[in-house]
């Protein structure tokens, strides 16, 4: 189902490939996002990520994605990242998959996220995927721009 020159590694915010991943992703949003960037990049800090995923295609590291504990037995997706020029190989789909089954090891039964409405791609990788459109959480109540989705592992 996904290519095999995908190789996922698990790590934390430390990584300096997740780090390079991560300031592609703000600069992108920062454009998409415009005067809301800095009401959103607020709640995007990486410094204490446990959880992250590197993917790598061909060696070169290409995708991230990482979790982070929301309520003892619900994790939020966090920093889900595909550079542009490898989107549409399913690196995205596999760095989801590659979580959420990080998650169920947990003993997580429950996935949160937020993306941004200005975000196709995401939204439709996360329906893809069999999230569903949930109301705002936590600090996106108040967000319009948000779309917030959940998933039962």
């Amino acid at each position: 189902m996904y290519n095999t020159e995908i190789t996922i590694v698990k790590t934390n915010s430390s990584n300096t490939d997740f780090v390079q991943l991560v300031q592609l992703l703000d600069a992108d949003l920062k454009i998409r996002d415009g005067d809301e960037h800095e009401f959103y990049n607020q709640y995007n800090a990486i410094a204490a990520l446990q959880y992250v995923l590197v993917a790598y295609y061909n060696n070169e590291a290409v995708g991230c994605g990482a979790i982070k504990l929301y309520q003892p037995t619900v994790m939020e997706i966090k920093r889900m990242y595909v550079k542009p020029e490898h989107r549409g190989k399913g690196i995205a789909s596999n760095i989801l998959t590659s979580l959420e089954l990080w998650c169920s090891t947990l003993g997580i039964t429950n996935c949160i996220l937020e993306t941004g409405i200005k975000q196709p791609e995401a939204i439709a990788l996360y329906h893809k995927m069999h999230y569903t459109v949930t109301a705002n959480y936590g600090q996106y109540l108040q967000a319009a721009n948000s779309i917030c989705f959940a998933k039962k592992l």
